[in-house]
C-alpha cells in the first residue's frame, strides 16, 4: 500500500509513521511536511510544502490510504483563528483533495467530545471538521476521538500538570471518559485497523481505542 500523511512531525504521527515504515503492508509513504525532516528511511518520501496553497502539491496526494495528524494548541497558535487554520483549514484541503485524487481509505485523528454543538470552540471545531470530512464520502473514513495524549518526552508544564490532575480525578472514578493514552497506543491502534478496515464510516472513542 501508499500511505500519505500530514502531522507525522506532531507526537501522533512520529509514533504513526515510525509504525508504518515498519508495516511491510506499505511500500511506500509520503509525508507532508513544513520543514525537512530528521528521519530518512528507504519507504519515506517527504515533501516540503506550503500548507497555505495546498493547489501547488495536490498532484502527490495519490494513494491507497491517507492519515491526517495535523494539529496544534490554543497556546502554540496564539489565537482561535490561527488554530482553526491548522486544525481545521489545512486538514480539510487536505481530505478534499485526497478525495479528488480517489484516495479510498481516510484516517482523521479528531478528539473525545467533538461535536458541533460543544460549547467550547476546540470540541466544536473539531466536530465540524468530522462533519465536513464526512461528507466528502469516502469509501471507508476511520475517525479516531483520542482523549488526553501522554507524549513521549514532554517538557510542557501546563500538559505535566494537566495529566497529573487527569489521573488523579481517574483514580476516585471521576473522568473516566477523559483518561489519557500514550501517543504510541494510538498510533497502533490506527495501523491495526487501516489494515482490516471495510467500507463505512467508523469512530473510535476512547474505550474502542484502548
Amino acid at each position: 500500500m501508499k500511505g500519505l500523511i500530514i502531522g507525522a512531525t506532531g507526537a501522533t504521527g512520529k509514533d504513526l509513521l515510525a509504525k508504518l515504515l515498519e508495516d511491510e503492508a506499505f511500500s511506500e509513504i509520503h509525508s507532508f511536511v513544513r520543514k525537512p525532516m530528521s528521519i530518512s528511511h528507504p519507504k519515506l518520501h517527504a515533501h516540503v510544502v506550503d500548507f497555505d496553497t495546498p493547489e501547488a502539491w495536490s498532484d502527490l496526494l495519490h494513494g491507497d490510504v491517507a492519515f491526517s495528524c495535523l494539529g496544534t494548541t490554543l497556546a502554540i497558535a496564539g489565537s482561535k483563528e490561527a488554530q482553526w487554520r491548522v486544525d481545521y483549514d489545512y486538514q480539510y484541503a487536505f481530505a478534499q483533495q485526497c478525495k479528488a485524487n480517489g484516495v479510498p481509505t481516510f484516517v482523521l485523528v479528531s478528539a473525545a467530545g467533538a461535536t458541533t454543538q460543544s460549547k467550547m470552540f476546540y470540541n466544536r471545531m473539531k466536530g465540524q471538521l468530522e462533519d465536513a470530512v464526512k461528507a466528502l464520502g469516502f469509501s471507508c473514513l476511520l475517525i479516531f476521538q483520542p482523549s488526553v495524549l501522554v507524549r513521549k518526552g514532554s517538557d510542557r508544564k501546563g500538559e505535566q500538570f494537566g495529566l497529573k490532575m487527569i489521573v488523579l480525578l481517574n483514580k476516585i472514578g471521576l473522568f473516566k471518559r477523559y483518561r489519557p493514552m500514550s501517543t504510541a497506543v494510538l498510533a497502533e491502534r490506527m495501523r491495526k485497523e487501516v489494515a482490516t478496515a471495510n467500507k463505512g464510516i467508523y469512530t473510535f472513542t476512547l474505550d474502542k481505542i484502548f
